[in-house]
């Protein structure tokens, strides 16, 4: 019987550890997941673009398509370059992080430039000169997975970097869990807000009360207006995420100078508000900041990407699409 109790005594031992591990692994998830919030919201507001001229019957089919394809990407491709990065070469995640801060920083300028001087899109006469609906939905299905690859790769080193784990295995669960967590967070809400206008719309012609159906009504009106706003606020998170990486990389390479200023300066301007507002002021100072450094990096790495990288890359993938 002594045995017997003795047995289920380290049982409950190794039950405590599980349960605290499971725990430790939540929360470190937790705090990297908040470290890619930037690029989340970037995420939830470029993917909609990708469903735009399907029947409504054919959105949620294209989101679980594009939603597998997130989780391979991040599971299957990225995780296990991460993990050996962090573990072999973690020289080099400071680097690739500063990499994927340029892209941010591009976008979102890339973006504003766009607004400002509107040019032809080749992707829109592409997809115009397309006749077959098939076709057209595996095209955009792919171009999502492509651009999510990019993205996830930038939500995944993130993530890494902010991982603090007392080893590999606690640190694979850990990064498994953001992947799958961001993953389903980005993908839900995209759900949510593609379907949203068609639940606006029954309401709006099924509802049995007036209030009912004037909610439908706004929120069909409303959802274009969201759309915006998501656009805005992702352009906005990509430059403050992106500058901030940069800012931040170049003090961990020892050149320091530029967010040493940019700390001051925030802490000048919280200090110069009521107690009360001191640290929202100051996060905002610094947040603006590096999204006007961003904005300028970006507005550099335009003619870059545009003149040199582009090209480079069209050349390379066609000899490489040649030679199969």
């Amino acid at each position: 019987m002594s045995g017997l109790l003795a047995l289920l005594d380290d049982v409950a031992g190794i039950a405590k550890v599980a349960a605290a591990s499971v725990d430790d692994v939540a929360a470190a998830a937790g705090k990297a997941g908040a470290k890619t919030a930037g690029v989340i919201i970037d995420d939830a507001a470029v993917t909609p673009k990708y469903l735009q001229g399907f029947a409504p019957a054919r959105e949620l089919p294209i989101i679980w398509r594009i939603t597998r394809g997130s989780l391979f990407n991040k599971l299957i491709l990225l995780m296990p370059v991460a993990m050996l990065l962090a573990n072999f070469a973690p020289w080099a995640i400071t680097p690739l992080l500063m990499l994927g801060g340029s892209y941010l920083c591009f976008e979102g300028a890339e973006k504003i430039f766009h607004v400002l001087f509107p040019h032809a899109s080749h992707a829109i006469d592409e997809d115009m000169s397309i006749k077959d609906p098939g076709h057209l939905e595996e095209q955009k299905i792919r171009g999502a997975i492509k651009t999510d690859f990019i993205l996830s790769a930038e939500i995944m080193t993130i993530a890494l970097a902010a991982i603090e784990a007392p080893n590999v295995w606690m640190q694979a669960a850990t990064l498994a869990v953001v992947a799958i967590g961001v993953t389903v967070a980005v993908y839900g809400s995209v759900a949510l807000i593609v379907k949203m206008d068609d639940v606006g719309l029954f309401l709006a012609e099924n509802a049995r009360t007036g209030l009912g159906r004037g909610l439908g009504r706004g929120l069909v009106k409303f959802m274009p207006v969201l759309m915006k706003i998501l656009s805005v606020v992702g352009t906005a998170a990509m430059l403050w995420v992106g500058g901030s990486i940069i800012i931040h990389g170049l003090e961990v390479l020892g050149f320091g100078w530029l967010g040493h200023h940019i700390h001051d300066w925030a802490y000048a301007v919280g200090h110069a508000v009521p107690e009360g507002w001191m640290g929202f002021a100051e996060w905002t100072a610094k947040a603006a900041m590096d999204g006007v450094f961003g904005l300028a990096l970006g507005l550099l790495l335009i003619p870059v990407a545009t003149k040199v990288i582009g090209p480079v890359a069209g050349k390379l993938s066609g000899s490489f699409a040649s030679k199969r």
